[in-house]
C-alpha cells in the first residue's frame, strides 16, 4: 500500500511539472505565468504529491520512498515527449530503464515497515539539524544577491532541506485532539525545512544549469536520508540485500543526473552554469 502511494506521488510529481512546463511555454509576463490555471493547478498537484509522499513514509523506510519520487523524473522525460514534443536522447532511454531496474530493487530491499517510534535523543538530532538545515538555507537565499551564481551550493542545501523533511516525516507522530500535533517540533521541522528547500531550489534554478542543479538535488535528496535514516531511525534492509539495496540507490541517483540533463526535463530554464 505504501509503495502504491509512493510511486502515486511521484506521478503526481511528473505531472505537476509537465502542467507547470505547458504554462512557461506560453507567452506572457512572469506575473501572468504566476496566476496562470495551469501554473497554479501544477503547484496543486506538487502540493498533492508532497502530501502523499509523507503519507507513504508512514510505512516504508526513507530510502525506498526518496529513491521512487527521483523516479518521477524518467516519468517527466517521458510525458514530456508526448506533451510538449521534446526530444528524448538514446541514453536517456537507457537511464530510465536502469531506473525502473533499480526502483525495483530498492522496492524488493526495502520492505514495508511502519515507522518506529523514535527515542527521545533522536528526535532532539533530527530537530535540531532539521531547523538548523532550514535556517542556514533560509540565510543563503536571502544572502545570495542577483548576480550570485552559486547554483549549486543553494542546490545542495536545498537537497539537506528536503532529506530534513523526509526524516522528520517519517517520525513525526500525530496527536489526538489533532491541535496537539502542533506541539511536535518534527512537524515544524517537515513545515521549514520544506518552505526552505522550495525557496532554495528555485533561486538555484536561476543561478545555475537546470541540469546540475537537479541533478545535485536529487542525489543530495536519496543519499542523505539513506544515510541518516539506517542508523538513526532503525529502516531496514531486507536480510542479504545490503549491497543490492546500495547499489540500487547509486544507479537511481546516476539516471537521475544523466535525464536531468536530457532536453525533455522541464523543470526550468536551461541557463549557462558560469553566468
Amino acid at each position: 500500500m505504501s509503495l502504491a502511494i509512493a510511486v502515486l506521488a511521484a506521478v503526481a510529481y511528473a505531472g505537476g511539472s509537465i502542467l507547470q512546463a505547458v504554462a512557461a511555454n506560453r507567452p506572457g509576463t512572469v506575473l501572468a505565468l504566476a496566476v496562470s490555471p495551469l501554473y497554479l493547478a501544477g503547484l496543486v498537484v506538487d502540493a498533492g504529491a508532497w502530501a502523499l509522499s509523507l503519507w507513504a513514509l508512514r510505512g516504508l523506510p526513507v530510502y525506498v520512498v526518496q529513491a521512487v519520487l527521483a523516479g518521477s523524473l524518467g516519468l517527466t522525460v517521458l510525458l514530456a515527449r508526448v506533451v510538449l514534443h521534446t526530444v528524448i536522447r538514446p541514453r536517456d532511454y537507457l537511464a530510465i530503464l536502469a531506473m525502473v531496474g533499480a526502483l525495483g530493487v530498492v522496492g524488493v530491499a526495502g520492505r514495508e515497515q511502519p515507522a518506529s517510534s523514535p527515542s527521545a535523543g533522536a528526535v532532539l538530532v533530527l530537530s535540531v539539524a532539521g531547523f538548523a538545515v532550514a535556517a542556514v538555507t533560509g540565510l543563503a537565499v536571502l544572502m545570495a544577491g542577483r548576480t550570485d551564481r552559486r547554483g549549486l551550493l543553494l542546490a545542495g542545501l536545498a537537497g539537506l532541506a528536503f532529506s530534513a523533511t523526509a526524516l522528520a516525516g517519517r517520525v513525526v507522530q500525530p496527536r489526538t485532539p489533532l491541535i496537539g500535533t502542533l506541539a511536535e517540533p518534527l512537524l515544524w521541522v517537515v513545515i521549514c525545512a520544506g518552505v526552505a528547500g522550495t525557496v532554495a531550489y528555485a533561486a538555484a534554478l536561476q543561478r545555475g544549469a537546470v541540469a546540475a542543479v537537479t541533478a545535485l538535488l536529487w542525489g543530495v535528496e536519496v543519499i542523505v536520508p539513506a544515510v541518516v535514516a539506517i542508523p538513526l531511525l532503525g529502516d531496514e534492509i531486507r536480510h542479504g540485500w545490503g549491497p543490492a539495496a546500495a547499489l540500487a540507490i547509486a544507479t537511481v541517483v546516476g539516471a537521475a543526473a544523466i535525464l536531468a540533463g536530457s532536453p525533455s526535463a522541464v523543470t526550468g530554464p536551461e541557463q549557462p552554469a558560469d553566468q
